[in-house]
């Protein structure tokens, strides 16, 4: 399909950098042994030293692909008109998946959304750069990376999708060669500590929303651990690895429905509902659900913790894993409608993880 799109013609400069550059990796990629080349992109592109984003860009062994022209958010309005899609985010430890249709997009704010039944998203389009239309091993998909070359989501085709709708917007959007250029993204560097904790315990104590926490960091200059460590028992507990696996065994045994985020730098994905299938492979546990799909690596999660957030309808207690440099992993909360109170069973399940009681 990808062949049969026509594609505009770039400078003769863009292009020739850009096959110089498709040359060396290409050369580096077939100098690569058969198990190296069974790898994901992902890891292929560790393996050759470059990003992902410049992997898709060669088109050498399983890949084809097509960059495509305009800003994230134009595409991405754009998106609705391939029906049930695969919607994929992912960060080092875990991979998020979700079947579905995007409806209700909504990308004219700082922050784009994506609020339909299936697919539910967060998308931060200022860290977005390159989009590329990809065929690999005949799986058609469109890819979102960041500045660093590094994927925020991909969006993957179905038997379901309609494929006359994503060959008319990879045709639409078609754009010439050019090599992805890597540019990095500033980190913040917030602080492990709070000044003044009773202060910041009485903030925490004051927020309305869920949604409060991130300026209660913002404003007290401290780390996501680092705010947990300093809120005490009533509202950040650090509990046992193990509690991970106990919640979602727990949750599809007793068909308690949950919220799955999992997020990077340039977007959130939420999964809302049951989860049923749960399989350990490795060090893999795996939701393995016919519109879900997670898999999460428990090897990576150095930290788990129970936290309590206040709202008005009484306090939200989520399941948080971390990694070993303090960037979160995977965040779980009971099913909840706004404006409602948490679960009562949920409630009772992470307080069972804590040896001291939480906010109520």
């Amino acid at each position: 399909m990808l062949n049969e799109i026509k594609i505009p013609q770039g400078s003769e400069d863009t292009q020739k950098i850009y096959e110089a550059e498709r040359a060396k990796v290409c050369a580096k990629y077939e100098a690569l042994d058969e198990e190296a080349r069974k790898n994901r992109a992902r890891q292929i592109a560790q393996l050759l030293g470059i990003s992902e984003a410049q992997w898709v860009a060669t088109s050498c062994g399983p890949i084809q692909s097509i960059r495509l022209e305009g800003t994230g958010q134009s595409l991405f309005d754009e998106i609705g008109s391939l029906g049930r899609v695969m919607a994929l985010t992912r960060n080092e430890s875990c991979v998020h998946e979700r079947h579905g249709r995007y409806e209700d997009i909504r990308t004219g704010g700082h922050v784009g959304l994506v609020l339909g039944p299936d697919i539910d998203l967060r998308i931060f389009f200022q860290v977005w750069s390159d989009v590329w239309a990809v065929k690999e091993n005949d799986r058609y998909s469109l890819q979102f990376f960041d500045r660093e070359g590094t994927a925020s989501h991909k969006i993957y085709c179905t038997a379901e999708t309609d494929m006359d709708a994503y060959r008319a917007l990879v045709q639409k959007h078609a754009a010439a060669p050019q090599w992805p250029q890597i540019t990095p993204i500033p980190k913040e560097t917030p602080g492990d500590t709070v000044d003044d904790v009773e202060m910041f315990r009485d903030s925490w104590r004051a927020m309305n929303d869920t949604h409060d926490f991130f300026p209660l960091m913002r404003t007290f200059n401290v780390s996501r651990l680092g705010a947990l460590n300093a809120a005490g028992p009533e509202l950040a507990q650090s509990v046992d690895i193990a509690s991970v696996d106990h919640m979602l065994r727990t949750a599809s045994e007793q068909k308690m429905p949950i919220m799955c985020f999992v997020g990077n730098r340039g977007m959130i994905q939420i999964h809302t509902g049951p989860v049923e299938r749960i399989v350990e492979r490795g060090p893999w546990l795996n939701v393995l659900d016919p519109n879900f799909n997670m898999h999460l690596d428990v090897s990576r999660i150095d930290q788990v913790w129970v936290v309590s957030k206040p709202t008005p309808e009484g306090p939200v207690t989520s399941l948080e894993a971390y990694d070993a440099d303090g960037e979160m992993i995977v965040q779980y909360f009971g099913q909840r409608k706004e404006g409602t109170p948490e679960r009562a069973e949920w409630r009772d399940l992470m307080e069972s993880y804590c040896k001291e009681p939480i906010a109520s």
